[in-house]
């Protein structure tokens, strides 16, 4: 903020205390966890707060698989854990994955990409497009243009699940030479990987939408480490039993 000296003495002193009050913080955020409700999810909320009260971060999005029910109640609750809660899910569009944050309201599986992209932005949220060079994980790249992808708010270009960091590579590529706001997250299906990977947000407000709007306008970096294979292995089979089961008839 530009401040003008020239102006009254009494003004540009009140100017510049306005300034300060804009001033900015990094807050570590996890964007991309999973809970209970997810399919292959494991912990409910209560757990995934506390493990990201106890690894530092100062904001959470529980993004489930096609639901929001437990991202709702995880957002009311952040506030006794000392965190910013941000409502969210993981949307199974036509094309792929995609995550909402900051919406209440649940967008339907299947639809196509673009409009999916709408239905979060009616709903006052912003898109995030998740692993999107990971075809065995529902990455949309595949099924779209380069100009669709670049169209989303933001790019996970480091997402801790992945076996190998090409993927995670080709998308951070791609945000950079398109310009587009970059973020990172554990996609966590177990408690103990939240903020196995976090997005560090130059946020003007300690709230989910001061988190958000630093997102969508790039004030962002990347910080993770690759979750250890055999426990990604262990979340998957976890994944793959509790899908069986919840198809099971006599549940």
């Amino acid at each position: 903020m530009f401040v003008d000296t020239s102006a009254c003495p009494y003004e540009w002193i009140a100017a510049l205390f306005k300034t300060r009050g804009e001033r900015s913080s990094v807050l570590s955020v996890e964007l991309h966890a999973h809970s209970e409700l997810s399919y292959d999810g494991r912990d409910p909320v209560e757990l995934l707060l506390e493990q990201a009260e106890a690894v530092g971060l100062d904001a959470l999005a529980v993004t489930d698989h096609d639901e929001i029910d437990a991202s709702l109640e995880a957002a009311a609750l952040a506030e006794k854990y000392g965190l910013v809660g941000i409502p969210g899910m993981e949307i199974s569009s036509a094309a792929g994955h995609v995550l909402a944050l900051g919406i209440e309201e649940l967008v339907p599986a299947g639809l196509g990409y673009d409009e999916t992209l709408a239905r979060i932005r009616d709903l006052g949220g912003i898109a995030v497009i998740p692993h999107p060079f990971q075809t065995s994980r529902h990455g949309v790249a595949a099924h779209i243009s380069r100009d669709q992808l670049a169209a989303a708010d933001a790019i996970e270009v480091y997402n801790s699940r992945l076996f190998t960091g090409r993927a995670n590579r080709q998308a951070e590529r791609f945000a950079d030479a398109r310009d587009r706001p970059m973020t990172a997250g554990s996609d966590a299906h177990i408690a103990e990987m939240v903020g196995q990977a976090v997005t560090e947000v130059d946020a003007y407000h300690r709230s989910a939408e001061g988190v958000l709007d630093a997102v969508a306008e790039g004030r962002t970096s990347v910080v993770g480490k690759r979750t250890p294979w055999f426990i990604s292995v262990q979340q998957f089979g976890g994944g793959v039993k509790r899908r069986v089961a919840s198809m099971l008839p006599w549940r």
